[in-house]
């Protein structure tokens, strides 16, 4: 539940767009919702929060990657937990990716002391999850396990970015790779 991209620090109206996006997963039978809030000053919005949990209920809730812009991680890990309803905390350590953050994911794992899951995600690739893995003693990852397909379409205007610059080409597409998927299990699942 993000009402839009940036800084996870957000307006009442923005706040009161979150609230509604939960309902509504919460009508259409989801599972779980993601969402984070921080202060301006770079803690968790506690209250905020909080609200949003209750308003989830009983659905599972993940505290996002706004944890990666915390002042303080693990004061900020004290504080989801203590909020309560919360499962687990989407992170990269504090870093770029979870390889970058490693360190902090394994001292985030140690200091959670089992009271929540904390999941790594960011950049998590066949080539690095041997590493990861073996390093942090982890129950769950969060891996996008994509891959870029060409777009349909036939009439393209390649000089055109429709906001995503840093894309070569707009006419590649993300998409989900079931082969990547599981080999990626596969290689979790010797762990």
């Amino acid at each position: 539940m993000v009402p839009r991209g940036g800084d996870f620090c957000y307006t009442n109206y923005e706040f009161e767009v979150m609230c509604l996006d939960i309902q509504h997963a919460k009508n259409l039978g989801a599972d779980g919702v993601v969402f984070g809030i921080l202060r301006q000053d770079g803690s968790v919005d506690a209250e905020r929060v909080s609200k949003l949990v209750k308003l989830a209920q009983p659905m599972q809730v993940t505290f996002h990657r706004a944890f990666d812009l915390t002042k303080d991680p693990l004061k900020s890990l004290e504080e989801i937990i203590s909020i309560g309803g919360i499962q687990r905390i989407l992170t990269s350590g504090q870093n770029d990716t979870v390889l970058e953050g490693l360190e902090m994911i394994e001292s985030l794992v140690k200091h959670a002391k089992g009271r929540i899951i904390i999941l790594p995600g960011g950049g998590i690739r066949e080539s690095n999850i041997k590493r990861i893995l073996s390093e942090v003693k982890l129950t769950e990852l969060h891996v996008s396990a994509s891959r870029l397909v060409r777009s349909v379409m036939e009439h393209q205007i390649i000089n055109i970015h429709m906001g995503r610059a840093f894309y070569s080409d707009e006419y590649l597409l993300n998409a989900f790779d079931p082969h990547k998927f599981q080999n990626l299990k596969s290689i979790a699942d010797q762990f």
